[in-house]
């Protein structure tokens, strides 16, 4: 088989596992309300709730500081619910059909995660459109710029949903594992409230926190040519750069972790 035809294979067996992805997501209408509705229910009562007292920086309204975090909610509830998908194709059996098929184990992961992150933007784009009503205004270049922040932060939120489902054999344990951790880093990631009113430990945690850089890179793309506190924090390359950084990483840790098949997934 020549390098051209191998190439070819590979993306189609990901082009497929792709599409698949997105069709699945859209066929069940409660995931798709889960995902979306939960963390706009979030923005209303929390920043409806609490709005009067607590100051934002930059004097911004409390629904304005909390609505990047909210597309950070919504990515990572699209990619919870996208990554479930691997333990119900290990029970119903597809997974071990890809796994016997001749393609790569790359083309597997990629395919899923790429899935994955395609739902969370379009789920994310969609309430970014919401933006107006509390005072960001919109343009082509910003929605450009949050598509791009929130492609590389659902790229490392579906990668490590592919690792955390990779390992675990029922969708109540995905869900139990996933809120233990990945509802924590979304709290101390600058979504609720800045670092800057924190203990110190919790600043030194929110530091090390690969979504703390995603979020402030949501913030960033939303004032794209404003400047401020409404927008401030770490500088545009550092949250780039921890960004990429992690969707790398949780993609290469998804690749190490699918080269190594569970029990359930072998014949």
């Amino acid at each position: 088989m020549t390098r051209e035809s191998d190439g070819s294979a590979f993306w189609l067996a990901v082009g497929t596992l792709w599409w698949r992805e997105l069709v699945r997501f859209y066929r069940y209408r409660s995931r798709v309300l889960g995902a979306l509705g939960t963390p706009l229910v979030f923005w209303l009562l929390i920043g409806s709730g609490i709005g009067r007292s607590f100051a934002a920086p930059g004097g911004v309204g409390y629904l304005e500081f909390f609505f990047p975090g909210t597309l950070l909610l919504i990515v990572l509830f699209t990619s919870i619910f996208c990554m479930m998908s691997i333990i119900e194709d290990r029970r119903e059996g597809f997974l071990r059909s890809v796994l016997v098929a001749p393609v790569s184990r790359a083309s597997l992961v990629l395919g899923k995660i790429l899935g994955g992150a395609t739902l969370a933007v379009a789920q994310g784009l969609v309430f970014t459109a919401l933006a107006p009503t509390v005072g960001i205004s919109l343009s082509l270049e910003r929605v450009a710029a949050v598509a791009g922040a929130l492609f590389l932060t659902a790229f490392a939120l579906a990668g490590l949903g592919f690792l955390l489902a990779w390992r675990i054999d029922s969708v109540q344990g995905f869900h139990g594992v996933a809120n233990l951790f990945l509802i924590p880093l979304w709290l101390l990631s600058g979504a609720l409230f800045p670092a800057a009113g924190a203990s110190d430990w919790v600043r030194a945690v929110m530091a090390l926190n690969p979504l703390t850089y995603s979020v402030s890179l949501l913030r960033q793309a939303l004032y794209f040519s404003t400047t401020g506190t409404a927008a401030s924090g770490p500088s545009l390359a550092l949250n780039v750069s921890a960004t990429l950084g992690f969707a790398v990483v949780a993609g290469l840790a998804a690749y190490a972790a699918a080269r190594r098949p569970t029990a359930g997934d072998e014949g």
